[in-house]
């Protein structure tokens, strides 16, 4: 990905991160964002954020880091090839179906954790979880 989209995005992430509804992600000349925009090619970490919701189709090469995020929901399409960590999520109530990590799942100390591994896989077929959840 280009250093330009990368700084759009989060320079959009830094904007729209005060608002207190879910938004769609666009870059800042109000285009939608292309399939190619949405790889990151390493970690992208966005713990500690007030971030509501992110874009369908997102591919994370490295690790997805959401703890203590406002989260909400995560999108349709989701590629984490690392690890994804939801730690103390309190507003993300359920997983997406198709939701593929390569890594381990940390969802503890969020309302996550009162599914069962079996409820949590069921939850995201025909996606998976390679690693552990914890």
């Amino acid at each position: 990905m280009k250093k330009e989209t990368l700084k759009n995005i989060f320079d959009f992430l830094k904007k729209e991160d005060n608002k207190n509804k879910p938004f769609k992600w666009k870059l800042v000349n109000n285009e939608p964002l292309t399939d190619d925009e949405l790889i990151i090619d390493d970690n992208l970490y966005l713990a500690g954020s007030s971030i509501k919701s992110l874009p369908d189709n997102l591919e994370v090469k490295g690790d997805l880091k959401l703890h203590d995020s406002s989260i909400i929901s995560l999108p349709k399409g989701l590629v984490v090839s690392g690890d994804l960590f939801l730690r103390r999520c309190k507003n993300l109530t359920s997983l997406p179906k198709g939701l593929k990590v390569y890594g381990d799942l940390y969802i503890s100390m969020s309302s996550l954790e009162d599914y069962s591994d079996d409820e949590i896989i069921e939850m995201i077929k025909p996606g998976f979880i390679k690693g552990e959840i914890y």
